[in-house]
């Protein structure tokens, strides 16, 4: 049963609060379709990079991936394919496009010919070289004795939607360009691979390659990106005689923007409905990188760093970062939102740069009339998938659309799995730009303040369990739930002092949550369950003595992660943090405390409302609710 209470306003303002019966019951979620470890397994023999899909003509989910028994660039890595009829439950035996036995054949894209014939282009180490020249340190005497980044780009077809392959595999002519003849070979041996996906455009082929320059510290220490383009692979029964040619025009290719760092790598391309074409990349320099094409990729407007519709940069790590066009014209965009100069500026970024690949985040795109024809416009960022481990890095991924439902591949390079993603998140994420309402699901307290003497007392909100026993276990062990909370308020602060208050729930033991004013003059929250504490604070420097704001702390249990929405911008640590949002430990248990929530207990200020919510909130919520609030 639900009781509403109403104050008077004279004491507290309106506040509108309904109780759940049983916290552990009504706030209960069903399991997280974010946390990977829910998603479908992609057979493969131990390691396991780039579960790419396509569907044929028959009706088959075609999946090809890098795979081998040993780690990621070990000796016997080869690429499979399998196919599946019904969305990834099952998949039928994997066939082996080059063997385990041969040299290494690595890092596949595919790509569907009109026709239903099916391509799919890959490294391949044909002169089985077992060791190049690289930068000493890190490798000693100078020798690199990973192969799997050198050789030949090559391909091979399947006419029958992916049950067998070409016996002969086809060389495709790749152009010398400056960062070749610079290598230690002077372009003899060319070093390369890809991870972006082969597209089609007016009749023609286009298929991502990037160009490396050597080994060194984290590996590559210097790539540029190509386009390998052909107008006749479509028509031809003999793939020998495609005509090939690499963009752009020139011997430089798609790098980082000017005083950009060395690394521009795994560009993932996108078609505009003008046919301009968008590319996006990443870096060491904390960003990704984008550019625009008005000629099918023969030059490039110079390259800029990402940024959001408002104008931020976004950040993003040494990671792959993929955009697609989706069937309804709109763009869904895979990032990890943290870097910036934290990276840049780290004393070994080449290695660093790789880490935190965990949540992924997803922007939304869509298409605006630009000065030089159309240009994409980002969404503020959502989280998309996670997993429990921080660790764990989830990286690249595919986006298949079947009728109405989407459906991402990724690989934490050991399981590849299959996730079905909520069609209503990507809508309600599509909608951000246009949405301005008031949000309702899940709200428990909705006080209006305004005018109200403070501080105020009201009845503290039912909090959701992070942590509860497992009863189906004989030892009662714990476990996690994917529960959640949102706090949303509108204030004004008449001075930025470090201790003011402006809501509190601790009981006298001190467990609860409260919201306060840190040391840094910006908003602090924390929770407290009696044995940990949980802290994360807003971006510094947003905060304006006489100035009203609205701020949204969403706290959510299932990647375990509090974030700030502050005066309508997702707060991303700017160029104080190199994260803006922080992690809580899995094993805090409860924010409960007081019975009573008290408002403004210490404050030199006005707090104007405030509503709980017993959900973690999508971001997009968030900025919907303040902007109606505006």
């Amino acid at each position: 049963m639900s009781i509403k209470f109403t104050l008077s306003p004279i004491l507290v303002g309106l506040l509108i609060l309904t109780f759940a019966g049983n916290a552990a019951s009504a706030l209960a979620q069903a399991n997280d379709w974010r946390n990977i470890e829910n998603g479908l397994v992609i057979p493969d023999k131990s390691y396991s990079d780039q579960p790419y899909i396509v569907k044929t003509n028959d009706g088959a989910w075609l999946c090809v991936m890098t795979t081998g028994a040993g780690h990621e660039g070990a000796s016997g890595q080869h690429i499979i394919s399998q196919r599946s009829f019904d969305q990834g439950l099952s998949w039928e035996g994997m066939v082996e496009i080059e063997p385990a036995d041969g040299p290494e054949a690595s890092y596949a894209v595919l790509l569907k010919a009109p026709s239903g014939r099916v391509f799919v282009f890959y490294n391949h180490n044909t002169d089985n070289l077992r060791e190049v020249k690289g930068d000493d340190p890190p490798y000693k005497d100078g020798v690199v004795r990973r192969v799997d980044s050198q050789g030949y780009f090559v391909f091979k077809y399947s006419d029958d939607h992916g049950k067998t392959w070409s016996e002969g595999r086809y060389t495709i002519p790749v152009r010398e360009f400056e960062i070749d003849r610079n290598n230690p070979y002077q372009g003899d041996i060319r070093f390369f691979w890809n991870v972006g996906k082969a597209f089609a455009h007016k009749g023609s082929a286009f298929v991502p390659l990037t160009k490396v320059g050597g080994f060194g510290n984290g590996f590559f220490t210097s790539n540029e990106g190509v386009l390998l383009k052909s107008e006749n692979l479509f028509d031809v029964a003999d793939p020998e005689n495609a005509r090939w040619q690499t963009l752009p025009e020139g011997d430089i290719g798609l790098r980082t923007p000017e005083k950009g760092g060395p690394i521009a790598a795994e560009h993932s391309y996108s078609v505009l409905s003008d046919g301009s074409f968008f590319v996006v990349y990443r870096s060491l320099d904390g960003h990704p990188v984008y550019s625009y094409s008005r000629d099918q990729g023969k030059t490039w407007d110079p390259p800029q760093y990402m940024r959001y519709a408002d104008g931020r940069l976004m950040k993003h790590p040494r990671a792959a970062n993929f955009a697609w066009k989706c069937e309804n014209g709109k763009f869904l965009y895979w990032f990890h939102n943290h870097g910036g100069r934290f990276i840049r500026e780290h004393p070994n970024p080449g290695s660093i740069g790789y880490n935190d690949r965990n949540p992924v985040w997803i922007a939304g795109g869509k298409e605006v009339p630009g000065e030089a024809g159309q240009i994409i416009k980002w969404s503020q960022p959502e989280i998309l998938l996670y997993d429990d481990d921080p660790l764990i890095r989830i990286s690249y991924p595919d986006l298949i659309e079947a009728e109405v439902n989407y459906y991402f591949t990724e690989t934490q390079k050991d399981i590849a799995r299959l996730h079905q993603i909520d069609t209503s998140f990507l809508n309600t994420l599509w909608n951000q730009f246009d949405a301005v309402s008031p949000v309702n699901d899940g709200l428990k307290i909705d006080w209006q303040g305004e005018g109200a003497a403070l501080p105020a007392e009201l009845p503290a909100p039912v909090m959701p369990s992070f942590r509860i026993r497992d009863t189906n276990t004989a030892d009662y062990r714990g476990k996690n739930t994917s529960n959640g909370f949102t706090i949303e308020m509108g204030f004004v602060l008449n001075e930025l002092g470090k201790g003011q208050v402006l809501a509190d729930t601790r009981d006298a033991s001190g467990k609860g949550w409260w919201i306060s004013i840190s040391e840094n003059e910006t908003l602090e929250f924390q929770m407290n369950d009696g044995q940990t504490t949980a802290v994360w604070s807003a971006d510094p420097g947003l905060l304006k003595a006489g100035k009203r704001h609205q701020v949204s702390i969403i706290v959510d249990g299932g990647p375990k992660i509090i974030a700030f929405v502050l005066d309508g911008r997702f707060n991303d640590g700017g160029e104080e943090r190199q994260f803006g949002w922080g992690r809580f430990s899995p094993y805090f248990q409860s924010a409960a405390g007081s019975p009573i929530l008290r408002v403004g207990p210490a404050l030199n200020g006005e707090v104007h409302y405030l509503r709980f919510f017993d959900r973690a909130l999508m971001v997009t919520e968030v900025l919907a609710s303040q902007r109606f609030r505006e």
